[in-house]
């Protein structure tokens, strides 16, 4: 199945809201290890939420050094997090991630 760059990247970005706030995934490190994508592409990825109203913000583990601490999703904007529900499975085969 072909599939445009610009769905893809939609696709991506939602996948990666929605491992972020279910906590599966909520650093660079583990959305890395969850989708097998490339350090640089988890962080450009999540730096491009914002274009989709998604407010995804770092919290820094108290006391901690180092940037220790996870992403979270504040708010889902105009996407309904419903919808990647009931669509993950589409979403994770069109972007080839397990």
């Amino acid at each position: 199945m072909e599939v445009s760059k610009t769905k893809s990247s939609f696709y991506r970005r939602l996948y990666v809201a929605y491992l972020i706030d279910s906590g599966v995934a909520s650093s660079v490190p583990a959305l890395t290890d969850v989708t097998g994508m490339p350090r640089r592409t988890a962080q450009d990825t999540i730096a491009a939420l914002a274009d989709l109203d998604i407010v995804c913000e770092f919290e820094q583990l108290d006391g901690a050094r180092n940037h220790a601490g996870g992403y979270r999703i504040r708010d889902w904007g105009a996407i309904d997090r419903r919808w990647i529900d009931g669509n993950l499975q589409t979403i994770k085969t069109v972007l080839g991630y397990p």
